[in-house]
């Protein structure tokens, strides 16, 4: 019986991730503030316990990014040791920013004002303002010199939406 209301049920997270990606991680457990930003799905955002991640203040995760707070590479010494389990809390602080495709791993905790880059593999744990990179990842640079090369750098469209960004973007870029 149970396979069977799964056939109803996926779908249904599945949609229901893919169109309100906050309040499915706020249903199955993720601790999250209000003005957390998931970009795409969270269907498969999160491993079998979304209960030991939180999630801070003004943080943005993009496409694609896992939060795994097991270790299944134990699995395989089970047979000799049964209660053998490696598992972490996952704390992501205030201003945060995960690129496109990382992996955060159990027991990592990522400081305030933090950067992680796409398909960064973080195993060990972020200090404040500090920009991670790379599998492992290592830390690259910290938020204050980014934030001054980003000023200078700026297109001076942050604030815009929806077609006027879009606009934008197509003068600034000479497209049509």
């Amino acid at each position: 019986m149970a396979r069977f209301l799964k056939l109803f049920t996926v779908p249904f997270n599945m949609i229901f991730a893919a169109l309100y990606p906050v309040a499915y991680a706020r249903r199955i457990g993720v601790s999250v503030h209000p003005d957390l930003k998931i970009y795409g799905s969270s269907y498969a955002m999160f491993s079998a316990e979304p209960y030991l991640v939180t999630l801070g203040r003004n943080v943005y995760v993009s496409v694609g990014v896992c939060f795994v707070c097991h270790d299944g590479s134990t699995l395989p010494f089970r047979k000799d040791i049964p209660d053998l389990e490696l598992a972490g809390e996952i704390i992501v602080g205030d201003n945060v920013f995960i690129g496109m495709g990382a992996l955060i791993l159990p027991g990592v905790v990522i400081g305030n004002n933090c950067i992680v880059g796409a398909h960064a593999v973080v195993t060990k744990s972020v200090k404040d303002g500090e920009i991670v990179a790379g599998n492992p990842a290592r830390v690259v640079s910290n938020s204050s010199e980014f934030l001054e090369r980003a000023k200078k750098r700026s297109l001076k469209i942050g604030h815009l939406t929806g077609k006027d960004k879009v606009f934008a973007y197509k003068n600034i870029f000479n497209k049509k």
